[in-house]
Order: structure tokens, then C-alpha cells, then sequence
């Protein structure tokens, strides 16, 4: 049971950013070959979708809630 939950951690903890930087690796560089197109823009979002899911949590300020 621990082991599960150990295999879970490590996969959200490395994996994870690992594919949203490889996404946005292979993003930058069809771009710089072809140009955006629809492809590369949904690669884009869907990145940063998951890196908002996945990633650090954004500082708050104290003053916006």
C-alpha cells in the first residue's frame, strides 16, 4: 500500500515536469521551424494547463484573494 503511494508521489513529483518541459522544448522548436499553427498553440496551453495543476503553486499576495 505504501509502495502505491510511494510510486504516485514520484510520478506527479518528477515525471510530470519532466513532460512539461519536454512539451514545451518540442513547442519552441516547430515554432521555430514552421511557425504557430493550431498543433503547436494547443501544445502551449495544454502545458501550461498541467504545469498549473502539477507545478508550484503561485505566491499570493496578501492584498489579492
Amino acid at each position: 500500500m505504501i509502495w502505491k503511494s510511494l510510486a504516485r508521489w514520484a510520478v506527479a513529483v518528477v515525471a510530470v515536469p519532466l513532460a512539461i518541459a519536454g512539451v514545451r522544448r518540442l513547442t519552441d522548436a516547430v515554432e521555430g521551424r514552421r511557425g504557430s499553427s493550431r498543433t503547436t498553440r494547443f501544445l502551449r496551453r495544454s502545458a501550461d494547463t498541467a504545469q498549473s495543476l502539477f507545478g508550484r503553486p503561485k505566491r499570493r499576495r496578501f492584498w489579492r484573494r
